[in-house]
Protein backbone atom coordinates (compact mmCIF):
# COMPACT_ATOMS: atom_id res chain seq x y z
CA UNK A 1 0.00 0.00 0.00
CA UNK A 2 0.88 3.65 -0.27
CA UNK A 3 -0.44 6.77 1.45
CA UNK A 4 -3.73 8.15 0.15
CA UNK A 5 -2.51 11.72 0.56
CA UNK A 6 0.38 13.65 -0.99
CA UNK A 7 3.82 13.46 0.58
CA UNK A 8 6.17 16.47 0.59
CA UNK A 9 9.82 16.69 1.62
CA UNK A 10 11.28 20.13 2.33
CA UNK A 11 14.98 20.29 1.52
CA UNK A 12 17.87 22.70 1.27
CA UNK A 13 21.47 22.07 0.33
CA UNK A 14 21.12 18.28 0.45
CA UNK A 15 20.75 17.14 -3.14
CA UNK A 16 23.81 14.95 -2.65
CA UNK A 17 22.60 13.13 0.49
CA UNK A 18 18.82 12.97 -0.21
CA UNK A 19 18.33 10.80 2.86
CA UNK A 20 14.52 10.85 3.10
CA UNK A 21 14.21 10.69 -0.69
CA UNK A 22 16.32 7.54 -0.90
CA UNK A 23 14.26 5.77 1.73
CA UNK A 24 10.89 6.72 0.25
CA UNK A 25 12.10 5.56 -3.15
CA UNK A 26 13.30 2.31 -1.61
CA UNK A 27 9.79 1.89 -0.15
CA UNK A 28 8.23 2.90 -3.50
CA UNK A 29 6.33 5.76 -1.86
CA UNK A 30 5.50 8.68 -4.21
CA UNK A 31 6.59 12.15 -3.07
CA UNK A 32 7.33 15.74 -4.01
CA UNK A 33 10.42 17.61 -2.84
CA UNK A 34 10.32 21.38 -2.33
CA UNK A 35 13.51 23.36 -2.98
CA UNK A 36 14.55 26.97 -3.54
CA UNK A 37 14.86 28.15 -7.16
CA UNK A 38 18.66 28.40 -7.18
CA UNK A 39 18.91 24.71 -6.24
CA UNK A 40 16.37 23.33 -8.69
CA UNK A 41 18.90 22.08 -11.26
CA UNK A 42 21.03 20.42 -8.59
CA UNK A 43 18.06 18.45 -7.30
CA UNK A 44 16.58 17.81 -10.75
CA UNK A 45 19.88 16.24 -11.82
CA UNK A 46 19.37 13.40 -9.32
CA UNK A 47 15.55 13.32 -8.87
CA UNK A 48 12.82 13.13 -11.53
CA UNK A 49 12.07 16.73 -12.52
CA UNK A 50 8.31 16.34 -12.10
CA UNK A 51 8.88 15.55 -8.40
CA UNK A 52 10.87 18.73 -7.73
CA UNK A 53 8.73 21.73 -6.79
CA UNK A 54 10.21 25.24 -6.64
CA UNK A 55 9.31 27.24 -3.56
CA UNK A 56 7.47 30.44 -4.41
CA UNK A 57 9.59 33.25 -2.87
CA UNK A 58 6.39 34.96 -1.70
CA UNK A 59 6.15 32.34 1.04
CA UNK A 60 9.52 33.48 2.36
CA UNK A 61 8.69 37.19 2.10
CA UNK A 62 5.41 36.87 3.99
CA UNK A 63 6.44 34.24 6.52
CA UNK A 64 5.79 35.03 10.19
CA UNK A 65 9.18 34.45 11.81
CA UNK A 66 7.92 35.59 15.23
CA UNK A 67 10.92 37.91 15.60
CA UNK A 68 12.17 41.20 14.20
CA UNK A 69 15.27 39.90 12.38
CA UNK A 70 13.61 39.88 8.96
CA UNK A 71 15.88 38.60 6.18
CA UNK A 72 19.09 38.91 8.17
CA UNK A 73 19.16 35.14 8.68
CA UNK A 74 17.46 32.06 7.29
CA UNK A 75 13.73 31.77 7.93
CA UNK A 76 14.02 28.02 8.27
CA UNK A 77 11.79 25.36 6.64
CA UNK A 78 8.48 26.99 7.63
CA UNK A 79 7.88 28.80 4.31
CA UNK A 80 8.36 25.55 2.34
CA UNK A 81 6.03 23.73 4.72
CA UNK A 82 3.34 26.36 4.14
CA UNK A 83 3.90 26.02 0.39
CA UNK A 84 3.33 22.26 0.72
CA UNK A 85 0.10 22.86 2.66
CA UNK A 86 -1.29 25.19 -0.03
CA UNK A 87 -0.08 22.96 -2.87
CA UNK A 88 -1.98 20.04 -1.37
CA UNK A 89 -5.12 22.17 -0.97
CA UNK A 90 -4.87 23.42 -4.55
CA UNK A 91 -4.86 19.83 -5.77
CA UNK A 92 -7.94 18.87 -3.75
CA UNK A 93 -6.24 16.96 -0.94
CA UNK A 94 -7.89 17.12 2.47
CA UNK A 95 -4.70 16.06 4.30
CA UNK A 96 -1.01 15.99 3.47
CA UNK A 97 2.31 14.67 4.75
CA UNK A 98 5.33 16.95 5.15
CA UNK A 99 8.72 15.50 6.10
CA UNK A 100 12.21 16.64 6.95
CA UNK A 101 14.95 15.66 4.52
CA UNK A 102 17.11 13.71 6.99
CA UNK A 103 14.91 10.72 7.90
CA UNK A 104 16.89 7.51 7.52
CA UNK A 105 14.12 4.97 7.43
CA UNK A 106 10.68 4.09 8.82
CA UNK A 107 9.83 1.19 11.12
CA UNK A 108 7.02 -0.93 12.52
CA UNK A 109 7.43 -1.23 16.30
CA UNK A 110 5.69 -4.45 17.35
CA UNK A 111 6.39 -6.87 20.21
CA UNK A 112 9.37 -4.65 21.05
CA UNK A 113 10.98 -5.23 17.66
CA UNK A 114 11.83 -2.30 15.41
CA UNK A 115 11.34 -3.72 11.93
CA UNK A 116 12.14 -1.67 8.79
CA UNK A 117 9.06 -0.94 6.71
CA UNK A 118 9.32 -2.36 3.21
CA UNK A 119 6.63 -0.18 1.65
CA UNK A 120 4.20 2.63 2.41
CA UNK A 121 1.63 0.59 4.33
CA UNK A 122 2.56 2.19 7.66
CA UNK A 123 1.54 5.60 6.29
CA UNK A 124 -1.85 4.22 5.23
CA UNK A 125 -2.32 2.83 8.76
CA UNK A 126 -1.67 6.21 10.33
CA UNK A 127 -3.94 7.94 7.83
CA UNK A 128 -6.85 5.58 8.44
CA UNK A 129 -6.52 5.95 12.20
CA UNK A 130 -6.51 9.76 12.04
CA UNK A 131 -9.47 9.89 9.64
CA UNK A 132 -11.50 7.70 11.98
CA UNK A 133 -11.93 10.70 14.30
CA UNK A 134 -13.50 14.13 13.85
CA UNK A 135 -10.98 16.12 15.84
CA UNK A 136 -7.47 14.94 14.95
CA UNK A 137 -5.48 17.90 13.66
CA UNK A 138 -2.10 16.26 13.17
CA UNK A 139 -0.44 12.88 13.54
CA UNK A 140 2.89 11.22 12.87
CA UNK A 141 5.41 8.57 13.95
CA UNK A 142 7.55 8.90 17.05
CA UNK A 143 11.33 9.07 16.88
CA UNK A 144 13.15 5.74 16.77
CA UNK A 145 15.33 6.80 19.70
CA UNK A 146 12.32 7.49 21.95
CA UNK A 147 10.80 4.02 21.62
CA UNK A 148 12.50 1.77 24.13
CA UNK A 149 12.78 -1.89 23.20
CA UNK A 150 12.86 -2.82 26.90
CA UNK A 151 9.72 -0.92 27.91
CA UNK A 152 6.07 -1.71 27.31
CA UNK A 153 4.75 1.20 25.28
CA UNK A 154 1.24 2.05 24.06
CA UNK A 155 0.67 2.02 20.30
CA UNK A 156 0.08 5.78 20.32
CA UNK A 157 0.16 8.79 22.62
CA UNK A 158 -2.38 11.59 22.44
CA UNK A 159 -1.85 15.31 22.64
CA UNK A 160 1.88 15.82 22.43
CA UNK A 161 4.21 17.30 19.83
CA UNK A 162 4.52 15.84 16.32
CA UNK A 163 8.01 16.23 14.87
CA UNK A 164 9.67 15.93 11.46
CA UNK A 165 7.07 13.70 9.76
CA UNK A 166 3.67 15.39 10.02
CA UNK A 167 0.30 14.22 8.72
CA UNK A 168 -1.81 17.40 8.71
CA UNK A 169 -5.49 18.11 8.19
CA UNK A 170 -5.72 20.80 5.50
CA UNK A 171 -8.92 22.65 6.42
CA UNK A 172 -7.60 24.00 9.73
CA UNK A 173 -7.07 27.76 10.22
CA UNK A 174 -3.36 27.39 10.96
CA UNK A 175 -0.09 27.74 9.12
CA UNK A 176 3.51 27.20 10.13
CA UNK A 177 5.22 30.14 11.82
CA UNK A 178 8.41 30.83 13.74
CA UNK A 179 12.03 30.77 12.71
CA UNK A 180 12.60 27.81 15.03
CA UNK A 181 10.58 25.05 16.73
CA UNK A 182 7.72 25.42 14.28
CA UNK A 183 6.72 21.76 14.87
CA UNK A 184 6.14 22.33 18.58
CA UNK A 185 4.39 25.65 17.99
CA UNK A 186 1.93 24.14 15.49
CA UNK A 187 1.25 21.19 17.79
CA UNK A 188 0.52 23.52 20.71
CA UNK A 189 -1.77 25.80 18.72
CA UNK A 190 -3.81 22.81 17.59
CA UNK A 191 -4.03 21.47 21.14
CA UNK A 192 -5.06 24.86 22.51
CA UNK A 193 -7.86 24.92 19.92
CA UNK A 194 -9.21 21.69 21.43
CA UNK A 195 -7.95 19.36 18.71
CA UNK A 196 -6.01 16.15 19.29
CA UNK A 197 -2.60 15.15 18.04
CA UNK A 198 -1.60 11.50 17.69
CA UNK A 199 2.00 10.39 18.06
CA UNK A 200 2.38 6.75 17.00
CA UNK A 201 4.74 4.40 18.79
CA UNK A 202 3.58 1.54 16.57
CA UNK A 203 5.34 3.31 13.68
CA UNK A 204 8.69 5.05 13.98
CA UNK A 205 10.97 7.33 12.00
CA UNK A 206 14.73 7.28 12.27
CA UNK A 207 15.53 10.97 12.02
CA UNK A 208 19.20 11.74 12.11
CA UNK A 209 20.25 13.97 15.01
CA UNK A 210 20.26 17.72 14.50
CA UNK A 211 23.65 19.13 13.50
CA UNK A 212 24.92 15.86 12.00
CA UNK A 213 24.04 16.34 8.29
CA UNK A 214 25.48 19.13 6.18
CA UNK A 215 22.99 21.48 4.56
CA UNK A 216 19.58 22.52 5.80
CA UNK A 217 19.87 25.21 8.46
CA UNK A 218 22.94 23.76 10.13
CA UNK A 219 25.29 26.65 9.31
CA UNK A 220 22.71 29.44 9.75
CA UNK A 221 21.30 28.29 13.07
CA UNK A 222 23.09 25.69 15.12
CA UNK A 223 26.76 26.21 14.31
CA UNK A 224 26.54 29.94 14.92
CA UNK A 225 24.13 30.37 17.78
CA UNK A 226 23.41 27.07 19.51
CA UNK A 227 20.04 26.15 21.00
CA UNK A 228 19.30 29.19 23.17
CA UNK A 229 17.51 31.40 20.57
CA UNK A 230 15.12 28.67 19.46
CA UNK A 231 14.28 27.73 23.05
CA UNK A 232 13.68 31.36 23.97
CA UNK A 233 11.37 31.79 20.99
CA UNK A 234 9.15 28.89 22.01
CA UNK A 235 8.91 30.23 25.56
CA UNK A 236 7.87 33.61 24.11
CA UNK A 237 5.27 31.92 21.91
CA UNK A 238 3.75 29.81 24.68
CA UNK A 239 4.77 31.12 28.11
CA UNK A 240 1.76 29.39 29.69
CA UNK A 241 3.11 25.89 28.98
CA UNK A 242 6.80 26.37 28.14
CA UNK A 243 9.84 27.20 30.23
CA UNK A 244 13.58 27.48 29.64
CA UNK A 245 15.77 24.75 31.17
CA UNK A 246 19.37 23.55 31.03
CA UNK A 247 19.99 20.02 29.79
CA UNK A 248 23.19 18.36 28.66
CA UNK A 249 25.06 21.58 29.26
CA UNK A 250 22.94 23.74 26.97
CA UNK A 251 19.62 25.57 26.82
CA UNK A 252 16.45 23.64 26.02
CA UNK A 253 12.72 24.23 26.22
CA UNK A 254 10.41 22.18 28.41
CA UNK A 255 6.73 21.89 27.52
CA UNK A 256 3.96 20.83 29.89
CA UNK A 257 1.46 18.86 27.81
CA UNK A 258 -0.54 17.68 30.82
CA UNK A 259 -3.13 20.46 30.47
CA UNK A 260 -4.28 18.92 27.19
CA UNK A 261 -5.41 15.62 28.69
CA UNK A 262 -8.97 16.90 28.43
CA UNK A 263 -8.77 16.75 24.61
CA UNK A 264 -10.49 13.46 23.80
CA UNK A 265 -10.83 11.68 20.46
CA UNK A 266 -14.29 11.96 18.89
CA UNK A 267 -15.20 9.00 16.70
CA UNK A 268 -16.83 9.78 13.35
CA UNK A 269 -20.36 8.55 12.85
CA UNK A 270 -20.20 5.15 11.20
CA UNK A 271 -16.50 4.67 11.91
CA UNK A 272 -15.61 1.26 13.25
CA UNK A 273 -12.79 0.70 15.72
CA UNK A 274 -12.30 -3.06 15.55
CA UNK A 275 -11.23 -4.71 18.82
CA UNK A 276 -8.66 -6.91 17.10
CA UNK A 277 -5.43 -5.78 15.42
CA UNK A 278 -5.55 -5.12 11.70
CA UNK A 279 -2.07 -5.69 10.28
CA UNK A 280 -3.07 -4.44 6.80
CA UNK A 281 -1.46 -7.51 5.29
CA UNK A 282 1.96 -6.72 6.73
CA UNK A 283 4.10 -9.75 7.44
CA UNK A 284 7.58 -10.22 8.83
CA UNK A 285 9.92 -11.04 5.94
CA UNK A 286 13.60 -11.99 5.89
CA UNK A 287 15.79 -9.67 3.89
CA UNK A 288 16.89 -11.42 0.71
CA UNK A 289 20.57 -11.19 -0.16
CA UNK A 290 19.67 -9.73 -3.54
CA UNK A 291 17.30 -7.13 -2.11
CA UNK A 292 18.25 -3.57 -3.01
CA UNK A 293 19.10 -1.86 0.25
CA UNK A 294 18.38 1.75 1.05
CA UNK A 295 21.46 3.91 1.27
CA UNK A 296 22.69 4.25 4.84
CA UNK A 297 24.01 7.67 5.75
CA UNK A 298 27.23 7.78 7.72
CA UNK A 299 28.47 10.65 9.83
CA UNK A 300 31.40 12.31 7.98
CA UNK A 301 34.76 12.01 9.68
CA UNK A 302 35.98 15.13 11.41
CA UNK A 303 39.03 16.65 9.87
CA UNK A 304 41.91 17.22 12.21
CA UNK A 305 43.70 20.51 11.67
Amino acid sequence: MNPNFPVYIVSKGRHDSRITVRHLEHMRVPYFIIVEAQEFESYASVIARDKVLVLDPAYQRTYDTFDDLGDRKSKGPGPARNFAWDHALAHGATWHWVMDDNIQGFFRFNHNLKVPAGDGTIFRCMEDFALRYLNVGMAGPNYFMFASRKTEMPPYVLNTRIYSCNFIRNDLPFRWRGRYNEDTDLSLRMLKAGLCTVQFNAFLQYKLPTQTVRGGNLAEFYMREGTLPKSRMLVAMHPDVCRLVQRFGRAHHSVDYSRFKANKLVLREGAIAAPETDNYGMTLQPRAITERKAVVWKRPKRRVA
